[in-house]
């Protein structure tokens, strides 16, 4: 029997199994005649689909990994007395009359892997089936670029995070290279890609910083987004606590030639840096989300991606006589300090002008913490650093009396936008202290701006 588990086992951790067929019933009384099992990825999720074979019909069952070898183990003993398994490695059958003592045959394949999309395939940013080298690296893919199944979750989260990435990046955001006014002639002004075919300074670098990286799968794939991908100067940071992580990141970033992406020693609050286009936070605990936000603004990030963790700072701070009838239960008053915190958060940076949304992240094998907060500033870095200038500042600008001309009428109007901005920044910042006095409490993301 143990013999049996292992050969089973051993197909739970490969990635070639194509189908296993049990037939040949102990007992005539069972009502389906075989079953066949097949690897599917159901909703981007790997299953085991259980195929029952009726006289008349066939039914489905689609169950979880951890589930297939007790299921195996168990028609081998009750109902089926042979097993066909096909992989791509090799062909085996499994005369079981006796389970406890089997007799095994195997011989060479002569199948090929058969796809494993139960859905609609999905057009994915980096797309399986086809090598990607820092995913080969990483142990995400094999070299002929098919994901592992049981790295499949990643793969999907490295997608989802370049595809919010994707949304974020527009003409209007991640703009390293400043637009150019309007010439004499009427041109347009020249978006950032075409300046930076015509340019080749270091001015149109993007710069990104990723706090709390780890093992930086996703720092990884912004390098190769922008870099690979889009054909974009860029340099980017990834900074952890760990020693070892720091020097496997970037022996790797080495080996695969990515020369503007390096890796550092550091803390989240005490790291320094001119300015950064793009400032990512993931998974950083409790107010080490709060420095990384503080330090995107005050750097005049253009585009902050951050999803918090461990929001415990609020826990022993929020007080308010009315809702302590429910707040007493410790489950519930966690995930409203959750809320109240990254609301907060959200707040402040419209406060500081930035337009911000909370969007579903998928979340890490870890933890089920997946909202992650989007914060994206129009203009370009020089403009957007609060050491350069508040919103309110900024929405007060006038142009100069008699310009009547385009150029001042463009002017005007981004003035009129920049008034709106200002508006919406000022209401943030009213709402934001509301909250705080109404629940009592003093955030560390206060800190922002003073």
């Amino acid at each position: 029997m143990e013999q049996l588990k292992s050969i089973f086992y051993d197909i739970l951790n490969s990635e070639n199994l194509i189908k296993i067929v049990f037939s040949n019933l102990r007992k005539k009384s069972l009502p389906y005649k075989k079953v066949v099992v097949r690897v599917i990825i159901l909703h981007e999720t790997i299953k085991y689909q259980i195929e029952y074979h009726y006289e008349t019909r066939v039914t489905h069952e689609n169950i979880h990994e951890e589930d297939f070898v007790n299921m195996a183990m168990d028609f081998i003993q009750n109902d089926f007395k042979q097993v066909n398994i096909q992989t791509t490695a090799s062909d085996i059958q499994i005369l079981a009359s006796k389970p406890e003592k089997p007799k095994i045959y195997e011989k060479p394949a002569i199948r090929e892997a058969v796809s494993l999309e139960h859905d609609q395939t999905k057009n994915y940013i980096i797309p399986n089936h086809v090598p990607c080298d820092f995913l080969i690296r990483l142990g995400v893919m094999d070299e002929k670029g098919n994901v592992f199944k049981k790295n499949y979750s990643k793969f999907r989260q490295i997608n989802r995070f370049l595809e919010i990435v994707k949304d974020t990046h527009s003409p209007n955001s991640l703009d390293s290279c400043d637009e150019q006014s309007a010439g004499s002639d009427g041109s347009e002004r020249r978006n950032n890609l075409e300046c930076e075919k015509e340019s080749g300074n270091r001015n149109n670098l993007l710069k990104i910083i990723d706090f709390g990286c780890g093992k930086a799968y996703l720092t990884f794939a912004l390098y190769h987004y922008f870099h690979n991908m889009l054909g974009k100067e860029v340099e980017i940071i990834g900074l952890d606590l760990k020693e070892d992580i720091v020097e496997f990141c970037n022996r790797i970033a080495k080996d695969l030639n990515y020369e503007n992406l390096k890796f550092v020693l550091g803390d989240i609050a005490d790291f320094k840096q001119e300015s950064a286009d793009m400032v990512v936070s993931l998974h950083a605990c409790d107010t080490a989300t709060d420095y990384a936000l503080i330090n995107a603004v005050n750097w005049g990030a253009q585009v902050i991606l951050a999803v918090p963790c461990c929001e415990h700072e609020l826990f022993e701070q929020v007080s308010c006589e009315l809702d302590d009838a429910y707040l007493k239960h410790g489950i519930l008053k966690d995930k409203f300090t959750e809320i109240l915190t990254n609301g907060l958060r959200g707040l402040k940076l419209e406060s500081c002008g930035y337009d911000v949304s909370m969007v579903e992240f998928t979340s890490l094998e870890h933890t089920s913490k997946n909202t992650m907060i989007r914060a994206t500033r129009k203009g370009n870095k020089q403009e957007n650093g609060l050491k350069n200038g508040t919103p309110d500042e900024a929405g007060e600008k006038k142009t100069k009396k008699g310009k009547t001309n385009e150029k001042a009428s463009s002017k005007l109007g981004d003035v009129k936008t920049k008034g709106i901005e200002t508006k919406k920044a000022k209401l943030a910042s009213e709402q934001y202290e509301k909250l705080k006095a109404h629940w009592n409490v003093n955030p560390t993301i206060d800190k922002l701006g003073k």
